[in-house]
């Protein structure tokens, strides 16, 4: 594929997700979900503007609500937008930790007819989470 820029040689999908608190936001998928820190960015005056956290090689960035962007949190939403499906390697214990955490769970881990078990979850800001583990064939 070529591009006005030159030529595209890896592919990368990069969510977003939209938070009115980042850092807030960081920690709790970094100590609840387990995720690792891609670091926080903060202006001059220590206010954060971007964070970011990573599972495996895929990362997931963290913007602020704005209004230039057109952006906004789904917190206080009671309906949902979509979500991330997050494969993990037991979904089992990752669901306890979470649990014990004090996470919001929507939905117990569930053997589903498409090959996971899975269970559902959110964060403060209402984001809808799933992590999931393959069926054994």
């Amino acid at each position: 594929m070529t591009t006005q820029q030159g030529t595209i040689t890896e592919t990368a999908v990069i969510p977003i997700l939209v938070y009115e608190d980042i850092e807030a936001a960081h920690d709790f998928l970094v100590g609840t979900f387990g995720f690792t820190s891609g670091g926080l960015h903060r202006t001059e005056d220590g206010t954060v503007i971007h964070g970011e956290v990573r599972i495996g090689d895929a990362a997931i960035w963290l913007h602020a609500v704005t209004e230039e962007h057109q952006m906004a949190t789904p917190r206080g939403s009671a309906q949902s937008h979509g979500g991330l499906e997050v494969i993990v390697d037991d979904v089992d214990a990752h669901y306890e930790r979470s649990k014990a955490a004090g996470a919001e769970i929507d939905r117990a881990p569930t053997d589903q007819a498409y090959g996971l078990r899975e269970y559902g979850v959110r964060d403060p800001e209402n984001h809808r989470w799933w992590f999931s583990t393959p069926l054994a064939d």
